[in-house]
């Protein structure tokens, strides 16, 4: 029997180097040098890569922040100098309006148009611009018409004052039916004294407003020599409304719409039956005749217009203020109906509207998923117009309005001066 050395003895040691099978274990590493496992080093480089990217578009959103900044204080300046010195104008040139109205109306309306043209300057220079689609509305400026707009987002009415700079006197002489609340905005107290009408929302207040309405356009639309009113018949925006438009729909056997909703048709038939069914009896609605250099043919056309933005993510009215949001090319269908195509009665125009908003949600349909509208029947291929703003008309405008703004200043400081 083989004896086995003490431990700690030098043949303890020799034996034990000598056996190939049995090394000493090794010693334990210390905590803080053991390796790190797998899915924190993967955790580690994703971090790592992450603030890689954020460090480098740190530039670029700075750049953004001071851009929106700059654009916000431009606004703010462009809107003091313009809606001032339009309001001003408006005051010094009542005696024309007593004198003759037509001429009045004619000037403040100009004065609106570039006012818009400033606003739709304001998304221009951030890179959103517009791609017209379908009839050309140019060829039906100069008569009267009624346009039909889906409503996305507030960013709907920046781009119709857009693709309308160029449609001749169409922005000066339009009446807008927009909600109340815009009455409440920076833009509100030219609205007013243009003549668009504030329509409030909900059921309890439907009968009253529609009343309203036609009052509105009897003593306002001829009298002002009004020739176009802009309509969104859905009665608010797509994200607030479609939920409702769709169970409404279900439970009435109505066509189910994602991209747009069910229209309202009160607004609509006020209009058809204050501006288009008295004129046929021969008596121009509101307005005396003798204003007019000659009678009023009315209502002619009924302008279908269709509003599609890429991706279907409108813009709004802050994007289009501050800028913030990568240049987008926005998307606008026009369809002319002749208004003697158009029912008058109630439940036909509730159909003839329903089949429009049908169509417009094949339209939507077809631009997400190709990017383009589709072709008119009877065509291969549609055909896009890009709709382009004028820079030095846009420099010409601005310039009034901050010389202007500079003159009244200096105007209304004299007197204070003088009386006080």
């Amino acid at each position: 029997m083989t004896a086995t050395p003490r431990p700690g003895t030098p043949a303890a040691a020799a034996a034990q180097h000598r056996a190939p099978g049995r090394q000493p274990p090794a010693p334990l590493a210390p905590a803080l040098h053991r390796p790190p496992s797998a899915p924190a080093e993967k955790d580690r480089t994703d971090a790592s890569v992450s603030m890689a990217v954020t460090l480098e578009e740190a530039p670029w959103l700075g750049w953004i922040l001071v851009k929106a900044l700059m654009r916000f204080a431009f606004m703010v300046a462009n809107n003091l100098v313009a809606i001032s010195s339009y309001i001003c104008y408006v005051i010094i040139l009542q005696p024309l309006r007593l004198l003759d109205s037509k001429r009045f109306w004619y000037i403040e309306g100009i004065m609106y148009k570039w006012l818009l043209g400033m606003v739709a300057s304001w998304g221009w220079y951030a890179g959103y611009t517009v791609m017209e689609w379908g009839d050309d509305i140019k060829a039906v400026s100069q008569d009267e018409a009624i346009m039909l707009v889906n409503h996305q987002a507030t960013g709907d009415v920046c781009t119709l004052m857009m693709c309308l700079q160029d449609k001749g006197l169409v922005v000066a002489q339009m009446m807008w039916l927009m909600d109340h609340i815009f009455k409440y905005t920076n833009f509100g107290i030219v609205s007013l004294i243009h003549g668009d009408f504030f329509i409030r929302q909900g059921k309890s207040h439907r009968d009253q407003q529609l009343l309203l309405l036609k009052k509105h356009l009897e003593e306002n639309y001829r009298n002002r020599d009004r020739k176009w009113i802009v309509l969104f018949p859905e009665g608010g925006f797509l994200r607030k409304r479609r939920e409702t438009s769709q169970a409404f729909a279900k439970k009435n056997n109505l066509p189910f719409l994602t991209h747009v909703t069910l229209p309202r048709i009160g607004a609509t038939n006020i209009i058809l039956s204050a501006l288009v069914a008295r004129q046929e009896n021969g008596s121009p609605a509101g307005g005396d005749a003798k204003e007019l250099e000659s009678k009023s043919k009315g209502l002619q056309w009924m302008i279908d217009t269709t509003i599609a933005y890429p991706k279907a993510e409108p813009i709004d009215i802050q994007t289009w203020i501050l800028g913030y949001r990568k240049p987008t090319v926005t998307h606008v269908h026009y369809r002319i109906f002749p208004i003697k195509d158009v029912p008058l009665e109630t439940d036909g125009l509730a159909d003839w509207l329903y089949q429009r908003f049908v169509e417009k949600e094949a339209l939507l349909s077809h631009f997400y998923e190709t990017g383009a509208f589709p072709p008119p029947k009877g065509h291969k291929e549609a055909v896009s117009r890009e709709m382009t703003l004028s820079n030095m008309w846009i420099f010409l405008i601005q310039s009034f309005a901050f010389l202007s703004g500079y003159m009244w200043y200096n105007i209304i400081q004299y007197f204070y001066h003088c009386l006080f």
